[in-house]
């Protein structure tokens, strides 16, 4: 039970943290100015392991590349904490439960991102943040709107999006598991 409980706390905060270091990763690449108040939370919050990183790993080519290699880090410290306490600590689940947690965060991050903009679409367009939503989820759903252009004048490329995330993550434990 203890252990249970445990997994979960550390699982909640490396899930969050490295969600905010891939927005903050996506933001960048996509050139998005998040609201201020938005911005600076995500900055203040990941900055204490950015920055070191960004002395070893300096943007190029435009991207921030110690946010991302932040994320991948968190989260392989979380499987290692986890795997670690359950001493079950061998390198191959460590690496490849660390990749299926990367791939959920990246997949469930656009989910998120997804249903924000489908809801803001729908309810308030105008918003302050809508913008911000949009730019960042335009990458993620320009290749469905090739392929499932708007039906009277209602985008129906999310649902094509959402289904291409989960069978993401879906092969992604498909293979993972398939593992052991």
């Amino acid at each position: 039970m203890i252990h249970s409980i445990f997994n979960l706390i550390i699982d909640t905060v490396a899930t969050i943290l490295a969600g905010l270091l891939l927005f903050r990763f996506w933001m960048q690449a996509v050139r998005v100015r998040p609201p201020f108040s938005l911005g600076q939370f995500i900055f203040k919050l990941t900055d204490w392991l950015v920055m070191p990183l960004r002395r070893l790993l300096p943007g190029t080519g435009g991207y921030d590349w110690a946010s991302l290699v932040g994320a991948v880090l968190v989260i392989l410290a979380s499987m290692a904490i986890q795997l670690g306490v359950r001493s079950a600590f061998a390198i191959e689940p460590w690496l490849l439960l660390s990749l299926l947690s990367l791939v959920h965060a990246i997949a469930y991050g656009f989910i998120g991102l997804i249903i924000v903009e489908v809801i803001l679409s729908w309810v308030n367009p105008h918003a302050p943040i809508a913008p911000t939503v949009r730019a960042l989820c335009e990458p993620v759903l320009r290749p469905f709107r090739r392929i499932l252009p708007a039906i009277a004048g209602i985008d129906l490329s999310p649902i094509l999006a959402f289904l291409a995330l989960r069978i993401l993550v879906f092969v992604a434990e498909t293979l993972v598991y398939s593992a052991y």
